[in-house]
């Protein structure tokens, strides 16, 4: 990418995004697709965690670690891309 391209700001916003749509996906995936429509075969297929089925698990537990993971990787990512894009905070 030229330099015109990197600091465009409609370049900036298409990168931006494209992070919230593929941790959008990411959290869907985690609490919808784990937690409600796999969650028999996860209880079939999965170990438990302690006593619980793994699916039951991903239902209760898992999608909110998982989105709170999530957000430490939107912060990382979109720090990141405001750096390449000359919108840092940073002095």
């Amino acid at each position: 990418m030229s330099t015109l391209e990197v600091n465009h700001p409609r370049a900036h916003r298409r990168a931006c995004l494209k992070i919230v749509l593929s941790l959008l996906a990411v959290w869907f995936v985690a609490s919808f697709g784990c937690g409600i429509l796999f969650r028999d075969w996860l209880d079939a297929h999965a170990p438990q965690i302690g006593t619980a089925p793994f699916g039951f698990w991903m239902a209760q537990q898992g999608s909110i670690l998982v989105f709170v993971l999530l957000l430490f990787v939107y912060s990382y990512l979109m720090s990141r891309l405001d750096r390449k894009h000359g919108y840092s905070e940073r002095l």
